[in-house]
């Protein structure tokens, strides 16, 4: 480790000086007195010269009447802003309700189309028809019922006697009875099944 030389007391006053005359230059070079004016600054070759520092201005107010004045000369330019802005948040609005109002009336179309199929449907059990099938035997009826049209086998079902078509079910092919079954459940609902 190397030693450090100890100094005299002369030379402690004198790095002591040296140091309070160095801390008072950069002081006198700091402050804002006219002597800062003065001071030289070194420019070095091909740089540009140091720009005189800008003095600070401030503004004058302006008074009420300017105010009065531009605030009346933008009025008019603020209330076409404004009803332009509300103008578009209508259209938007309206775009929205139209879409809204597609929607429904497509719903409205489906659902009564649905509500026609299902008149058809029971229509074509005639009370004919279903007084022939309700006085046949159950595996009779089971059998024809089978054969003929899905749609038309389950409306027969549905005019029928609930306890009469639970036998005459009871009688068919399960595949059979279980796509009936299906047909009556969906035909019965009272609600769009969509």
């Amino acid at each position: 480790m190397p030693m450090i030389p100890r100094l005299s007391s002369h030379e402690r006053r004198r790095s002591r000086t040296i140091l309070f005359a160095a801390a008072a230059v950069a002081a006198m070079s700091f402050s804002g007195g006219a002597d800062a004016e003065d001071t030289v600054r070194q420019v070095l070759p091909g740089a540009q010269p140091a720009m005189a520092p800008r003095q600070l201005t401030r503004e004058k107010a302006p008074d009420q009447s300017e105010i009065e004045r531009f605030c009346s000369n933008i009025a008019d330019a603020a209330r076409d802003r404004r009803y332009a802005l509300q103008a578009e948040e209508l259209k938007q609005l309206q775009a929205g309700i139209d879409q809204r109002m597609k929607a429904l009336d497509e719903k409205k179309a489906e659902y009564e189309t649905w509500l026609k199929r299902r008149e058809v449907f029971l229509a074509r059990a005639e009370d004919g028809v279903v007084k022939i099938y309700a006085g046949m035997k159950p595996d009779a009826a089971a059998e024809r019922l089978a054969i003929v049209n899905a749609d038309l086998a389950a409306a027969i079902l549905m005019k029928l006697d609930s306890r009469k078509a639970s036998v005459i079910l009871n009688e068919m092919d399960q595949k059979a009875a279980a796509t009936l079954t299906g047909i009556m459940a969906s035909a019965a609902r009272r609600e769009d099944p969509s």
